[in-house]
């Protein structure tokens, strides 16, 4: 019963957000850049602004929607990236072994002694502050996890007889690892994935209110977070919004990334029952 409330849930919340932001067009009231008047300047929710004004009269509402397409981009793209790394070293470390396997581990080790954010905001530093540069940091950051589970998962399963199988039917390494190995951990892999999405968010959100993430004026839920710092007690509005955005999206990914893994690693489930 838990495993279905946390997926549905989970699902509900990322599915609203992932639909705010495709109908962002549809949805807004106004242009979140472009429509600013300082006539509107720190309205309180209610009227023509659902969600109020900020400081340069800019409705809140259609900040938050457009921003809900940038948090989704780093997201799911950095997370790719992630994966996609982690994925391939830890995939080859753990099947090939040697040297390679103890390069890869050491080069983990390090990546996991050093804190995800303060290397991103060390990739932000010197690149341009932009979205490509925030995809770039976040997704060179976070693969160390992905990798050790994926060296896990071959280790593991490499001794299994279709692998054997495999190799006597005269299938390459590669061909071995894409077709026997990978379709075998893809479940783990898709989990941690999820769950990392939620950690992109929130590194996204807090490049960006340091001033590392999305240049202004374009909505981004951190740089809205960073904007409202001088208004926190005169119109908690504009900070309370962008805010709850950011815990609803995070919320929705860890409650899908824990039902999947209940449904997808049944051992999970009976550990912790």
């Amino acid at each position: 019963m838990k495993i279905r409330a946390n997926l549905l849930i989970g699902g509900v919340l990322f599915a609203t957000v992932i639909l705010a932001g495709i109908l962002a067009p549809l949805l807004a009231h106004t242009d979140p850049v472009m429509d600013a008047n300082l006539m509107f300047a720190e309205e309180p929710p209610g009227g023509e602004f659902w969600f109020g004004t900020d400081a340069q009269g800019r409705d809140i509402y259609s900040r938050v929607l457009y921003g809900a397409r940038i948090s989704l981009t780093v997201g799911i793209v950095s997370q790719l990236i992630n994966t996609v790394i982690g994925v391939c070293l830890g995939l080859s470390a753990g099947y090939w072994g040697g040297w390679w396997d103890d390069f890869v581990n050491g080069l983990t080790n390090l990546m996991l002694a050093i804190p995800s954010l303060i290397f991103a905001l060390a990739i932000m530093a010197i690149l341009t502050p932009g979205l490509t540069s925030l995809l770039i940091a976040l997704g060179l950051t976070n693969w160390s996890f992905t990798c050790r589970l994926a060296r896990a998962s071959a280790l593991s399963l490499k001794s299994q007889g279709y692998v054997q199988a495999a190799k006597v039917l005269g299938y390459g390494d590669i061909r071995i690892m894409l077709t026997q190995l990978l379709p075998n951990m893809l479940g783990p892999i898709i989990v941690i994935g999820t769950l990392g999405m939620g950690g992109a968010v929130l590194a996204e959100a807090s490049l960006s209110f340091l001033g590392l993430g999305i240049r202004p004026p374009f909505p981004s839920w951190g740089s809205m977070l960073s904007d409202a710092r001088d208004q926190i007690t005169t119109a908690p509005w504009i900070s309370v919004f962008p805010g709850l955005a950011i815990f609803m999206t995070v919320l929705g990914l860890n409650l899908l990334g824990d039902g999947l893994r209940d449904i997808l690693d049944p051992q999970s489930r009976t550990r912790r029952a």
